[in-house]
Parts: C-alpha cells; sequence; structure tokens
C-alpha cells in the first residue's frame, strides 16, 4: 500500500451493474426450475446471531412426515445474490434424501444486519441457522453439513472451524486467505475489490468497518496495511487450521484456475494444511464460472461431486469418493481430469529458465503484457482455449524485460505453481512489477500461462534485494516446438501500482546468487 495509481478502478466499478444483471438471472433460473419439483419449499425468517433476520428458504424431501430424520445441508449465499441462488441444486438434494435451507447472508437483499464480510456475526449465523433447522425440521443433528460458493464457500469453511455439529463441508470457489486473495505480493487487486465494493454498495448495507477497509485499500493507506492484514486474517481459515484438525469435518474445495478473485494458490496451500478428509479440484475458468450450470439445474462436474461428497460424509453411502485420488485437475489444454495423491506431486518434476544478465526498465507505462480483464479473459479462456496474448518480440523493451527459453523438444505439461527468484534495484523506495510467463509460438505470439505481482516498500534506492514470488498456480500444455517466455512490466489494469513518476528497475542476476524461473511440469 502506498501512494499507488489505480488506472481502471472507475471502469472496474462500471463492469458491476453489468455483472448483477447477469447475476439476477442466475438468481430466477432456479426459482423457475424449482417450480416444478416434489419437494416441499418454503420460504422462512431465521433469528440469526443478535436477533438479525435472515430470509432464507426450506427444501424437504418429498413426503417427509416426522417419521425420520434426514441429513441436513446449510447453504449461505454467495456476495450480491438473493436467496434463489441455490434452489435448483437443493431440490437436487432433497430429492436425494437432504433436507436443505439456504438464506441470504446478513447485509445482503432482504436480510437483516450490515454486511460483516465473513466476520464473527456471519460465522455465529450458520450456527444459529442451523439450530433453527434441527428444531423446525426434519433434520439429523448428527448429520449436518455446509456449503456454498464463493462468499458462502469462505463463511461454510469459517463454520466448520467454529462448529463441530458440521460433519462435512464443500467449498466452491472460495477463499482460505482472503489477505492474500485480494492483496497478494503486497499488491492491491484493484478490479476485483472494485467488484466486491459496488456489488455490496447495489444489493446489500456495508458496515462501516467494511467501508473504511475498502476505503483504505482503494487509498492504498500504508499506514493501515497491518489493519488489512489482521481484518483478513480473521476472515480466513487457514488462520484456524488447527480447529479444522480438532473437529474433523470432511473437506471439499473446488476452484478454477483464472479465478480473478480467490486465486487457486491459497486453496492448494490450505489443502495440504489438513489432516482430515478432503478433497481438491480446479478446472479452466474465472471466479464460480465452473459453478454456474449447476445453479441453473444443469449438468455440472463440481455439483455432482458435491452431492457424492455428501452421500458420502453425511450419508454414509459407499459410493467410492474416498477412495479416488484425492485432488482432481483439469487443464486449461486438455478435456480430461488427472488424479493424484496430493499437490506436491501435481508440479513432481520442474524445469528452470535462467534470468541472465542486468536488464533495466522504465515505469508507469503498460508495456501490452497484461493478466487480462477480471471475468472476460479466463471465461475466454474457458471457453475457447484463448488465454490473454502478447506478441513478444514488439513488447518495447524499454519498459519490458523478456527472457525466452529454447524450444522444446517435446510437449511440456506445466502443473502447479510457478515460482519466481530474481535481484531488484530500485531508483525509488517504493516499486512495483508484475511477473508473466508465456507459451510462445513460431511466430512469437504469447499466451498468457501465469502471472503475479509484487510490490515492495521501503527499501534503499540503489540497493539490490532478493525477490521470491509465485505466480498464481495454473495447469497448461505448451506444445512441442514452443518457447517459455518470461516477461516483466510494471503497468496491469488488474492492480494497482506504486511506482513513483521516472522510477526505475534493474533486474540481475548475480553469480552467487543467480535469478530464475521454476516451472513445475508433470511427468511424461
Amino acid at each position: 500500500m502506498g501512494n499507488g495509481r489505480n488506472p481502471l478502478r472507475t471502469s472496474a466499478v462500471g463492469a458491476v451493474s453489468a455483472t448483477l444483471i447477469a447475476a439476477a438471472g442466475l438468481g430466477l433460473a432456479p426459482a423457475a426450475q424449482a417450480a416444478d419439483s416434489s419437494g416441499d419449499v418454503r420460504f422462512v425468517d431465521i433469528s440469526g446471531d443478535g436477533g438479525t433476520t435472515l430470509k432464507a428458504n426450506v427444501v424437504t424431501p418429498a413426503g417427509a412426515d416426522g417419521t425420520r430424520a434426514y441429513p441436513l445441508i446449510v447453504l449461505p449465499t454467495s456476495w450480491g445474490l438473493p436467496q434463489i441462488e441455490y434452489l435448483a441444486q437443493a431440490q437436487k438434494l432433497a430429492n436425494s434424501g437432504y433436507v436443505v435451507v439456504s438464506y441470504n447472508v446478513r447485509g445482503f437483499w432482504q436480510s437483516g444486519g450490515e454486511i460483516d464480510v465473513a466476520g464473527p456475526r456471519d460465522t455465529a449465523d450458520v450456527s444459529k441457522v442451523i439450530d433453527w433447522a434441527l428444531a423446525n425440521t426434519p433434520a439429523d443433528a448428527r448429520k449436518v453439513g455446509v456449503a456454498g460458493v464463493s462468499y458462502g464457500a469462505g463463511i461454510s469453511l469459517l463454520a466448520a472451524a467454529h462448529d463441530k455439529r458440521i460433519k462435512a463441508v464443500a467449498a466452491l470457489s472460495g477463499w482460505a486467505d482472503l489477505t492474500t486473495s485480494i492483496y497478494s505480493g503486497r499488491t492491491e487487486h484493484v478490479q476485483a475489490a472494485a467488484l466486491l465494493d459496488g456489488v455490496g454498495h447495489i444489493t446489500g448495507h456495508p458496515s462501516a468497518e467494511t467501508q473504511q477497509v475498502f476505503k483504505d485499500f482503494f487509498g492504498s493507506n500504508l499506514s493501515k496495511e497491518q489493519d488489512l492484514i489482521d481484518w483478513g486474517k480473521k476472515r480466513s481459515p487457514e488462520t484456524h487450521v488447527d480447529q479444522f484438525d480438532k473437529n474433523g469435518p470432511a473437506v471439499f474445495m473446488a476452484n478454477t484456475w483464472g479465478d480473478t478473485i480467490f486465486s487457486a494458490n491459497q486453496y492448494a496451500k490450505f489443502y495440504e494444511e489438513l489432516t482430515g478428509p478432503k478433497r481438491l479440484e480446479f478446472r479452466p475458468g474465472d471466479h464460480a464460472t465452473a459453478e454456474i450450470t449447476g445453479l441453473f439445474g444443469l449438468p455440472n462436474d463440481v455439483w455432482t461431486d458435491t452431492g457424492r461428497w455428501f452421500d458420502h460424509y453425511l450419508a454414509g453411502k459407499d459410493n467410492g469418493i474416498d477412495r479416488e485420488q484425492p485432488v482432481q485437475l483439469k487443464s486449461r489444454s486438455t478435456g480430461g481430469y488427472e488424479g493424484y495423491p496430493d499437490w506436491k506431486s501435481v508440479g513432481a518434476t520442474s524445469r528452470k529458465i535462467a534470468l541472465e544478465g542486468t536488464t533495466r526498465i522504465h515505469t508507469n507505462v503498460d508495456s501490452g503484457a497484461d493478466g487480462g480483464i477480471i471475468f472476460l479473459s479466463s471465461i475466454l479462456d474457458q471457453l475457447t482455449r484463448i488465454p490473454p496474448m502478447a506478441s513478444i518480440p514488439l513488447l518495447p523493451r524499454y519498459w519490458t524485460a523478456v527472457w525466452q527459453s529454447e524450444k522444446s523438444t517435446g510437449v511440456q505439461r506445466v502443473r502447479g505453481t510457478v515460482k519466481l527468484h530474481t535481484t531488484v534495484t530500485g531508483t525509488k523506495e517504493s516499486g512495483t512489477f508484475i511477473a508473466y510467463l508465456y507459451d510462445v509460438g513460431p511466430l512469437g505470439i504469447g499466451k498468457l500461462v501465469s502471472n503475479a505481482p509484487y510490490t515492495f516498500h521501503g527499501r534503499t534506492p540503489g540497493e539490490p534485494f532478493g525477490v521470491d514470488l509465485d505466480l498464481f498456480s495454473t495447469a497448461y500444455d505448451v506444445p512441442a516446438g514452443h518457447r517459455l517466455a518470461v516477461v516483466v512490466d510494471t503497468v496491469d489494469p488488474l492492480y494497482i501500482e506504486h511506482n513513483p513518476s521516472g522510477a526505475q528497475l534493474t533486474f540481475s542476476s548475480p553469480e552467487h546468487d543467480p535469478s530464475y524461473v521454476s516451472v513445475p511440469l508433470r511427468e511424461q
């Protein structure tokens, strides 16, 4: 944080209205799907933490007459979506023998209270909804699960850490580390945060604390940086990993490679820390795009596996999901799934690309190498396998540093987290750079494999320092005969940059500490 440059915040906020139109359609379609359902659907008010009214709907199995109890699943809504968001999936779950309670999280739409961004009140609300369901539906107190998409996923994970009654959780397109999600590399993810802030104001009532957090975030208030970190840590499931180990819920997490709000990295790290039953899935797409068709009641892999997860860990069915490889990935370049025993096995080997020589670049100008536009770019990649592109030979070296590998003799299957190590010298005490990895074809056109930003503050001008940066995790196949290119510049519309006017950055590779990029590869 600091005196950052924010070139596209206005555009990002302007995109919110269009997003809400799509979201409204997303919410209405499940209602139509559920209209012809056979289960019992009721709309109810539930008293949440502190007496706050939570608007909810309940779907029970057809023919439920109180003579038997059913497993319970609680579904907190996504950020900015109404309580009917999950009706199509709730009906499917009810038809499979579950009591399902969906509710609008506090501060949004018709629910009372203020937006607490998955704070203690939101976590307590989940427990209150479980209490209500056990008292007012034929739910089995021994078989309680929670699930959600996006905001609902994060709240579900936090609730599972705090309420030992929860035996299974499905967190779809959520987060494990909230601070890292929007502030990785000490860099504000401006398009993602602007979307969240805009939707929150349009569909809900942000608390004074929430409004101040966003104000400090967009203002790059460095004096409030630790406050932001502490605020996010309280709202991060990873902070409570010891409680997960103590309570032992079965945790299913799914996300997309191109999620521009909650990157894949933080789910992968959290997954490795968990010791109980767990499953991790990654697919192509952007935030929540892998789950969308399921919300319309259409066939969907993510929701199918969610149902299988609950069938096994709540209903006790021997469906084999516990015997499958627990890490399931779908490459952005192919259509099939790959199974692994754990996350560290994903990129079993690696290739190092030396970042040789000394390169100085100027700042404050977008070179043409970018991470794309929130939602649009990753959805295009998901549907057409066309990621953001740049002509590597034409990138202006005045503002861009470029290194390229030799042509590969075979396919390189990039899997996992690309790691950058380099030495940087700035002419100012603060600065920002963005690192990109490209797949470069014979004509020099680079297709984006991954990227990540890095910001520094308080450095002595002219004094070199080491940098280690994890790019966003991915799965991408580089064709034979192509090169890998590492590109570094200082401006990207996805992020706020902190380069003072006229600043320059030098990237070097000292003999005693050579610079490189390590690319994780799947074993052939």
